[in-house]
């Protein structure tokens, strides 16, 4: 039996935690230009890092925006919170933006964490239980997709993972490679058909020693994927011959348009290096 390449789709997230918006349209732009298959914005109110705290642009705006500049690459959330509108309401803005971008809407969804804790309560919004997030998680799945649109539940908790029958694809964001199979596995028992994706931060660069400074410079933790496209591919190959068919990776240095380019040549290092039956 012939062997061919695996085809691995690959998503860029955009620089979201910004006070001004020309560099998400200018990175989107340019993941189009490299042939990227999606991006992905962020759904925060604003984030708390070793900096302090940072803006965050209106995800829907945003979407909106980088659907009008546009033609082929696909837009997506990363992730959309169900404990931030009903249900309802969140199907109807995914609707909306699958109109506006002819049909390129990708809809991911969590339940939020502790980390998002502080945003809800500040805006006025109730965090809730974990037993409340997750069944707002699972009815806001239910909702997008009966509107049309292809779902993938982000998370890892096991109350997250049992909801995986009820969308097309589940993402994992970092953590290990027996973590991610282990749980891929629980995934596939639900819900045979579901695109497993996998996410995570990197610092690419044109070599390893580069990449390397770089790293140091932005502060990036020992959880951060560091070089070369060829170096990173070789780090994330183990996450797709788990079962990874979509990988999104997430610059630290998210503003630079130049990485639009380097995550296309990972990709293109992950393709020659991974095989399936023909």
């Amino acid at each position: 039996m012939d062997a061919r390449p695996h085809e691995v789709r690959l998503g860029l997230t955009l620089p979201s935690f910004r006070d001004d918006p020309e560099r998400i349209i200018e990175v989107a732009v340019a993941a189009e230009a490299a042939g990227l298959d999606a991006v992905f914005a962020y759904e925060h109110l604003f984030r708390v890092g070793p900096q302090g705290r940072r803006p965050s642009q209106d995800l829907w705006a945003t979407l909106g925006a980088v659907a009008a500049v546009t033609q082929r690459v696909r837009v997506g959330s990363l992730v959309a919170r169900a404990t931030l509108r009903s249900a309802a309401v969140l199907a109807h803005a995914f609707a909306t933006l699958q109109r506006v971008s002819d049909g390129r809407a990708l809809a991911v969804l969590g339940a939020g964490d502790a980390e998002s804790r502080a945003e809800n309560e500040e805006f006025g919004l109730a965090f809730g239980s974990l037993g409340e997030r997750v069944a707002a998680l699972g009815a806001a799945a239910d909702a997008t997709r009966a509107v049309g649109i292809e779902t993938w539940i982000g998370g890892s908790h096991p109350d997250v993972l049992a909801l995986c029958d009820q969308a097309d694809g589940w993402n994992r964001w970092a953590g290990s490679v027996e973590v991610f199979a282990r749980d891929a596995a629980t995934v596939r028992a639900r819900q045979p058909a579901a695109t497993l994706t996998w996410g995570g931060l990197v610092v690419l660069d044109v070599d390893d020693e580069a990449a390397a400074d770089k790293a140091t410079r932005l502060g990036a933790s020992s959880a951060v994927l560091v070089g070369t496209p060829a170096t990173v591919a070789r780090r994330i190959r183990p996450y797709v011959s788990a079962g990874a068919t979509w990988v999104v990776l997430a610059p630290v240095d998210s503003s630079d348009p130049v990485n639009a380019t380097l995550v296309r040549d990972v990709g293109a290092h992950l393709g020659a290096g991974l095989e399936s039956p023909g």
